[in-house]
């Protein structure tokens, strides 16, 4: 078993064991490998482990990875801020937007032609820097994607806040969900969670999980 098998299945393991702590089925939990700066022939060996689910957070380097790995049949998901000019681009290879978090992105991601899937990311922390749309003006923004053509809201993404516990930081997610689906009922997802907190995560009902280092190792020297 090669370095990489062996940390995807220890991750595995990992989910496994946190999903029937919680009382779920970790079928119903989606792991999104975080791939920002490794090469493509890693992601081609994670194909080759079965993993479907990719996350990039650069569009640039999202972009040339998903047109030269079009043969797999990934499923590529943008984890990071976004520029609203980059928006239509992004839209083009991606199957989910998990940062949705200002009313300008919405308005750039409008399409009349195709839906993407779409997460509205919050942020948990007082820094307007990290990303996210403040919990206050939550409810405004999810009607705002509502009634955008093209957008299809899956739920809530949000990243716990550095030295801080994580669960209770996802506790707090989990229930600004529950708010949300007032609006929209269907809106069931949680992406939270990500290599050093998905147990975490897992307890307060995460259905994606964006796990980086813990299965792809670390990054490239010079990467």
């Amino acid at each position: 078993m090669s370095a990489l098998a062996d940390r995807l299945h220890s991750v595995r393991a990992g989910i496994e064991d946190a999903a029937r702590d919680a009382g779920r089925d970790p079928g119903g939990i989606t792991t999104i490998v975080v791939t920002k700066f490794q090469p493509v022939s890693l992601i081609r060996e994670l194909a080759a482990l079965g993993v479907r689910d990719v996350g990039e957070n650069r569009h640039q380097e999202a972009q040339a990875k998903a047109a030269e790995l079009g043969d797999l049949g990934l499923r590529w998901h943008f984890v990071g801020q976004l520029q609203s000019k980059k928006a239509r681009q992004v839209r083009a290879y991606a199957s989910a937007i998990h940062s949705v978090d200002r009313e300008s992105l919405v308005d750039a991601l409008r399409s009349e032609e195709a839906s993407v899937d779409c997460f509205v990311q919050v942020n948990l922390t007082d820094d307007p820097g990290r990303g996210g749309v403040a919990p206050d003006a939550l409810e405004t923004l999810v009607e705002k994607v509502l009634e955008t053509p093209g957008l299809e809201l899956r739920g809530l993404m949000a990243v716990a806040p550095l030295g801080e516990p994580a669960r209770p930081a996802f506790a707090n997610v989990r229930a600004m969900s529950e708010r949300v689906q007032r609006l929209a009922p269907e809106a069931t997802s949680l992406s939270m969670g990500m290599s050093h907190d998905y147990r975490d995560a897992i307890l307060e009902g995460a259905t994606h999980l964006r796990i980086g280092t813990a299965i792809t190792g670390n990054r490239p020297t010079g990467g």
